[in-house]
């Protein structure tokens, strides 16, 4: 092996140590030196798209190919990094083209559904993953991507089979030394039910610890630490504790909250639709009613736009800001920011009439969301990307608008404008990928009508 050869062997070693801005480097520096090595440049690639550089990781593949056409590993990740940059077409043909030299392609079969689950062609999404599943039937995360998507579709028996596989992926722990409940009538266990994915995700499902402590069991969710002042707020949902920390009293099995959805068998007509089982506290409810500014006759909406940067399809669901500038410009209206940390700086390059932002001190004295619950509590409307504070408005029972991408997160389901999961929640969806602009359209003219329906009510013109 020569020494630049060897030298890409140790970048892709570091590079699979989650240190893909040092392998980045490496391969830089072979390619100062050799640069017609197509490897070198598909290596590139790889490191630039798992540092979210998808635009140059194209590049870099593109060179890979004219210096190497029949290269079905470039050809797959340009197909990859293609579809982050919306270009799902080239994507769709780089992967046709990475089949056609190699049939058996796993890796461009499952990345082709994944390509058309995200550009909502959902039947061509489980034809190539049927495929894939054909070459690898063991695969946990293809298994997963299909319980998505079934579930998704209102497929709940099919979808919750499938998504279960997600543990055998890899980047889920459970604790190792109690059981996991198998769904037996829980009556006398005591559960514990843990926090599996995001803030959101445990805001929607923690309402099953009432539902089973409704059925007789003991139970004691152990969450992210920055819920518990909110979660322990509500006696209906029982003892709660921090997952940071090791669980106090011995239990007898534990199940994570989304896990108890599959477990009871959850499907369309039988989803607890619930509001409210999350509230703030009453005197912070009372202070922030005295405390907001008082607007005789403004009609208040809480506004959140963007998601957590991490989360793979952030780059869809979050939107700008600036879409919400025809909304703030309506009569009589007035938005007031609920955005923390990423995604604040836009409010810094706002255009439109002046947005309420609140103290920089919000929640941080009380607990995470607990102002920005009472807060909300206080408003009128809230209108919100697909975040955490769509989860919070739905849970704690506020009229909440929620406008989301074209393809969704799977509990959004599809084509309906309510949610079975949060009665006070309504839905405005992208018409196609990325299409913003109609989403803001239809939320304009719903606004119009509900102000001047309660104009009317008040008997104002």
């Amino acid at each position: 092996m020569s020494s630049l050869q060897s030298e890409l062997s140790r970048g892709w070693k570091i590079h699979q140590q989650q240190r893909p801005a040092e392998a980045e480097q490496i391969y830089r520096r072979v390619i100062a030196l050799q640069p017609n090595d197509a490897n070198a440049w598909c290596y590139l690639g790889i490191a630039l798209h798992d540092q979210r550089h998808y635009q140059q990781a194209v590049e870099s593949y593109q060179r890979a190919l004219q210096l190497q056409s029949k290269f079905p590993i470039a050809l797959n990740n340009l197909g990859n990094s293609l579809r982050y940059v919306g270009q799902f077409e080239e994507a769709d043909q780089c992967f046709q083209k990475a089949i056609t030299l190699q049939p058996n392609y796993f890796n461009a079969y499952k990345n082709r559904g994944t390509l058309h689950a995200w550009n909502g062609n959902l039947d061509l999404a489980l034809q190539y993953y049927g495929q894939a599943l054909e070459l690898s039937p063991q695969d946990a995360e293809l298994h997963r991507n299909l319980g998505v998507i079934y579930l998704l579709q209102g497929r709940f028996a099919e979808g919750w089979t499938q998504y279960r596989w997600r543990w055998r992926v890899g980047d889920l722990n459970r604790l190792p030394s109690i059981p996991v409940w198998d769904g037996t009538h829980p009556s006398g266990k005591a559960i514990l039910l843990t926090a599996e994915q995001g803030l959101g995700d445990t805001l929607q499902f923690v309402r099953f610890a009432e539902i089973l402590r409704q059925r007789g069991a003991k139970t004691l969710i152990h969450c992210q630490a920055a819920l518990m002042a909110l979660l322990q707020n509500n006696a209906n949902l029982g003892p709660v504790y921090p997952n940071n920390l090791a669980v106090p009293q011995p239990m007898d099995v534990q199940c994570s909250l989304l896990d108890v959805a599959d477990l009871l068998q959850l499907d369309l007509p039988t989803i607890p639709g619930m509001a409210g089982y999350i509230q703030p506290t009453q005197n912070l409810r009372q202070y922030w009613q005295a405390t907001l500014p008082k607007s005789p006759g403004q009609f208040r909406i809480g506004i959140a736009w963007q998601g957590n940067p991490d989360h793979q399809a952030d780059l869809y669901r979050s939107c700008p800001l600036s879409e919400f500038e025809a909304i703030a410009r309506i009569d009589g209206v007035q938005l007031v920011s609920l955005q923390k940390g990423f995604g604040s700086q836009q409010l810094d390059q706002w255009r439109g009439p002046p947005i309420m932002r609140l103290d920089d001190s919000t929640d941080t004295s009380s607990g995470a969301f607990m102002d920005t619950a009472a807060i909300m509590q206080s408003l009128d409307l809230v209108i919100t990307s697909d975040t955490a504070i769509a989860h919070l408005g739905g849970a704690l029972g506020v009229p909440t608008w929620i406008v989301l991408s074209f393809v969704p997160d799977w509990r959004w389901l599809l084509q309906r404008s309510d949610s079975p999961w949060y009665p006070s929640v309504r839905l405005f969806r992208q018409p196609s990928a990325g299409d913003w602009t109609n989403v803001f359209a239809a939320v304009e003219r719903a606004l119009v009508d509900v102000l001047k329906s309660a104009r009317s009510l008040k008997g104002n013109p």
